[in-house]
């Protein structure tokens, strides 16, 4: 990370205390949809009556995800990402409250919804980072925005699984609402203002969406390509706790939260691959992040009694998942400079639909096959993603798909 330059924008407009807090921004909003995933058995402890339902949460969370990228993100477009930033903080605060104090699952599950909704102010930060950065430092500023989302994503679950082992998972989304809090009186004095690039009312940028996924091959090629790979990632994570939770391991939620450390070794290589899409093209990085996220799977297939394998299959998939992200989000960004909000919508709410779907076939392929049936399920979709990407087509341009 320290090998930003400052500043790194065009006239100074991306400095690296701005570039640091947008990581910041992204990893802490993120965060807040996976604290869930190392809770689940205590979820069930809590909510016997709903034992059969516990991935409900996860699956709700992700849902939320998606949907609020698809109605709020777009906004970003139109009006002011500082304001909508803010406006999401307080309400992602107000449902974080809900969920500490929920009575039962349905008021979990329906909290998680919201959480879902309202977490997607990373998607503000990374076309904010991208329109702040130059042309030529674009994937380097995206990476390394992506590297503050991605150990957000995997050190929330350390987090939430120490805090869990030590004070109940009450406490875990708690502790969420004044980290969220403080991170938002920051913004207030910090995010610049930025001039909206739309002023397409809300139901025509909503409407547009529709119009670039036909016009646009890459962004297809990108989206199903993401989606298929978080699918795997998802269906891994949100079922790891329920494997160390028995036999042989036995162990709580504490220790499925320290894999995220594991993983957030993965998150490292982000600002790497951004400048390597960069230099040398984000095609063969994502050949690369291909393959190693198959050897993950692979490596978990015959790690289900074997902590050490688990870890070295968790740092793989990691790198994978975060390097192939890295790439997609690259050459999506340069396509069209004027929707990048939109575009970014595109290809997230793929994501994210992709992410919701994997855990909840995660969670069938645990019950009904054990974590043989999870590990082949990941593998399967990570064959996907490289038959979509191998039949990539050329652009009008000459751009690759």
């Amino acid at each position: 990370m320290s090998a930003i330059p400052e500043p790194i924008g065009p006239n100074g407009s991306l400095t690296r205390g701005l570039l640091f807090l947008l990581a910041a921004t992204a990893g802490l909003s993120v965060a807040n949809i996976y604290y869930n995933q190392p809770l689940l058995s205590e979820f069930r402890q809590s909510f016997p009556g709903g034992a059969n339902w516990i991935g409900a949460v996860p699956t709700a969370t992700q849902l939320g995800y998606a949907a609020g990228m698809f109605f709020l993100a777009p906004l970003g477009d139109r009006f002011q990402r500082r304001t909508l930033i803010l406006l999401q903080i307080a309400g992602l605060c107000i449902m974080l409250v809900a969920a500490a104090l929920a009575p039962n699952l349905a008021t979990l599950v329906v909290a998680s919804l919201f959480i879902g909704i309202l977490s997607t102010i990373a998607q503000q930060v990374l076309p904010l980072a991208a329109e702040l950065s130059a042309p030529t430092e674009r994937g380097a500023a995206v990476g390394f925005v992506m590297s503050g989302l991605l150990l957000g994503i995997l050190l929330a679950r350390t987090v939430s699984g120490v805090l869990a082992g030590h004070f109940g998972w009450r406490m875990v989304f708690g502790t969420a609402v004044a980290t969220m809090l403080v991170l938002g009186a920051i913004i207030a004095q910090r995010l610049p203002r930025r001039t909206p690039s739309s002023s397409l009312p809300y139901g025509a940028l909503l409407m547009s969406l529709w119009h670039l996924v036909r016009e646009e091959p890459v962004l297809r090629n990108a989206s199903l390509t993401g989606a298929a790979l978080f699918a795997a990632f998802s269906a891994f994570w949100s079922v790891l706790a329920l494997l160390l939770s028995g036999a042989p391991f036995n162990l709580g939620p504490e220790a499925a939260g320290l894999f995220g450390i594991v993983g957030a070794a993965g998150a490292l290589v982000a600002p790497f691959a951004g400048r390597s899409a960069d230099t040398r093209g984000p095609n063969a990085v994502i050949k690369l992040a291909l393959w190693l996220t198959a050897l993950s799977f692979l490596i978990f297939a015959g790690s289900a009694h074997s902590l050490s394998g688990l870890i070295v299959g968790v740092l793989v998939l990691d790198i994978g998942v975060q390097a192939a992200q890295i790439s997609n989000q690259s050459r999506i960004y340069a396509i069209r400079p004027e929707a990048r909000s939109r575009i970014n919508t595109i290809y997230m709410v793929a994501y994210f639909i992709g992410g919701a779907l994997g855990s909840a076939a995660g969670a069938f392929a645990w019950h009904h096959a054990g974590w043989l049936g999870v590990s082949c399920f990941g593998l399967l979709c990570t064959v996907a993603a490289g038959i979509n990407h191998h039949f990539r087509r050329r652009t009008q341009t000459g751009v690759v798909a």
